[in-house]
């Protein structure tokens, strides 16, 4: 594992390569490029508040707007970077195939793609910030914290789904419908209170929520988030991302035999 940890070392430049790669190619054949992250949490908070407000009478949130915004930008982040990342190697398998990269590189670059793509996303809750008048407290010298462990999170669960989907093809098809599940069981568009006390569990233990609910502690509430579950969140990623990275040292020839 040490040596596999230098040699993910020594390729940083190919790292930085595959991170610029990805930013381009995502938005090629894109008119509005970066804009996108940008117009797209502005249009789906449109689409979301005419349903729930208009449509379905609710979101009697304070600001619901800016509560929907924070939401879904928190989960394009998520789930853009888990649905990336589980076809990661797949991706470059010609290169894999006839050079020996560090096969953990490549869930790596696109955490690291979308984790830029998400900065963009501050601009815009930013300004439903200053619309709705909402200036978050000190608390927020704790998002930079934040935004660490999410990060960490995704990027254990993406080393993860890179590596089965190169055995099991059919897991990027799954994972739609999963994050799909994890977003209708998710405060993105409704308050985590508002479930029945027996299926409380779906935000208690569900590391989505913990991490989607801290944001609007910060930046929305002025509150300080859920630390416990944050730190075990960040516990539990770190120990995945340490024993993938051991598997993946011991492992990756099965990757080319696969492929």
């Amino acid at each position: 594992m040490k040596t596999y940890l230098k040699e993910m070392l020594s390729r940083k430049d190919l790292l930085y390569y595959l991170v610029r790669s990805g930013l381009k190619a995502e938005h090629r054949n894109s008119y509005l490029g970066y804009l996108w992250w940008l117009l797209d949490p502005l249009l789906n908070v449109l689409v979301f508040y005419f349903l729930i407000v208009v449509i379905l009478d609710r979101g009697d949130t304070e600001n619901f707007p800016l509560f929907l915004v924070i939401g879904l930008i928190v989960w394009r982040c998520i789930s853009t970077t888990l649905n990336s990342s589980s076809g990661s190697i797949m991706r470059y398998s010609s290169i894999v195939s006839q050079v020996y990269l560090p096969k953990s590189l490549f869930p790596i670059s696109f955490t690291l793609t979308q984790l830029f793509n998400f900065s963009f996303g501050f601009i815009v809750i930013a300004g439903f910030l200053a619309w709705f008048r909402v200036m978050p407290g000190w608390e927020i010298v704790f998002l930079p914290l934040l935004i660490i462990i999410q990060t960490t999170f995704l990027l254990a669960i993406g080393m993860i789904l890179a590596y089965v989907t190169v055995f099991v093809r059919d897991i990027e098809n799954v994972l739609q419908y999963v994050t799909r599940a994890f977003f209708y069981a998710s405060p993105i568009i409704w308050e985590g209170g508002r479930l029945p006390p027996e299926y409380g569990w779906a935000v208690t233990y569900n590391p989505i929520a913990v991490i989607v609910t801290a944001y609007r502690d910060i930046l929305m509430y002025a509150s300080l988030p859920n630390f416990l579950g944050l730190g075990i969140i960040f516990v539990i990623s770190a120990a995945v991302i340490v024993f993938m990275i051991w598997y993946y040292s011991k492992n990756e020839y099965k990757i080319i035999k696969a492929m």
